[in-house]
């Protein structure tokens, strides 16, 4: 039995045909598109979203070019994530919301390593969109690094 993440489809077009994934923290989910429903304290680790090879350029263009970030079109429909289980409901019992900071902390802290290494060879683009994607999110809601 597969309990890793499953493929999505882009975020942007939903094609079934992907070339690239960042990982963003749960509270970025808020920026994305029909989010409302979701209740992002209750996700359980990261993020996953895809993008087609078509949309990959243009989201790294935007991205490290003009410093947008393309949350606010991505459909949080088509991205992967896990949701804590609801044992409120089936023990008739309430339990605190998982505590993301500490998610958050090492996600910025990974993001900001990368961008201080961006002139390396080795730091891969997918990286650097990935970096800036978080970095903005979280300032979004005034997380910022230590």
């Amino acid at each position: 039995m597969y309990t890793g993440r499953t493929e999505q489809p882009c975020c942007l077009c939903d094609s079934p045909e992907t070339a690239a994934r960042i990982d963003i923290p749960p509270r970025a989910v808020q920026l994305m598109k029909h989010s409302d429903p979701i209740a992002w304290r209750d996700i359980v680790g990261e993020v996953s979203i895809h993008f087609c090879e078509s949309d990959w350029e243009t989201v790294t263009d935007l991205v490290v070019d003009l410093g947008m970030n393309p949350l606010s079109r991505c459909n949080v429909a088509r991205a992967s994530f896990d949701l804590r289980e609801d044992f409120e409901a089936l023990l008739n019992d309430t339990r605190d919301e998982p505590d993301q900071t500490e998610l958050e902390a090492r996600m910025l802290a990974d993001a900001e390593e990368t961008l201080a290494a961006v002139d390396d060879p080795m730091t891969e683009e997918r990286a650097v969109v990935e970096a800036h994607v978080v970095i903005d999110s979280l300032a979004e809601f005034g997380v910022a690094s230590a």
